[in-house]
């Protein structure tokens, strides 16, 4: 085994795997297989082995590839925000997580909310939530992001959605900051919010 290459040890062993599975059901079932199946089986197996190893690395060198946490513009700090819904309880979840521009931890903060209530709404609350942990850091610039797009959007244009009283309350707090931008990014940079 130590002197054989990888691929010739994969090929080996598959082949004597065959050759005890061949033989269990030749004896066992009295089914018998044709030496061409066996090898034919070996051989496909190999291939579809060595694909499968490939396609990994390709997923493995993507999944690295992944954008992750993206740093604020120079001068701000940054507030991730997400929120979750309970499958099996009326609990939601709103979070904030805040970093400074080389991703280091400056604080976090959660609130448990009972009831039913629309995600988009569940995504407002969490937005200021996200205030809420700014005036407790005492934060003046920062940028805080959101991965729902259409809850950024109502902020920035001030939307009365089904929201609207909690969009209301957000844009009149951020005049409390020197400078809030509230900015969509997609999930997989709000890694640290979500999880």
């Amino acid at each position: 085994m130590k002197s054989l290459r990888h691929e010739d040890l994969v090929r080996v062993s598959v082949t004597l795997w065959a050759i005890w599975y061949a033989r269990r059901k030749a004896v066992h079932e009295n089914i018998y297989q044709s030496l061409l199946s066996t090898h034919q089986f070996v051989a496909n197996f190999v291939a579809s082995f060595q694909l499968m190893k490939l396609q990994g690395r390709v997923w493995l060198e993507a999944q690295q590839s992944l954008v992750r946490w993206i740093p604020p513009p120079s001068g701000l700090m940054k507030i991730n925000v997400d929120a979750a819904l309970a499958k099996n309880s009326a609990k939601v979840v709103a979070g904030a997580f805040a970093q400074d521009i080389n991703g280091k931890f400056l604080g976090a903060s959660t609130m448990i909310l009972e009831g039913q209530m629309e995600l988009d709404t569940v995504e407002a609350i969490t937005c200021k939530e996200g205030l809420a942990l700014a005036s407790n850091l005492v934060l003046r610039d920062f940028r805080l992001v959101c991965d729902n797009a259409r809850v950024i959007r109502s902020i920035r244009e001030g939307s009365m959605a089904s929201y609207g009283h909690v969009v209301q309350e957000i844009r009149a707090r951020s005049h409390e900051f020197s400078f809030v931008d509230f900015v969509h990014e997609g999930r997989q940079s709000n890694v640290d919010a979500h999880n």
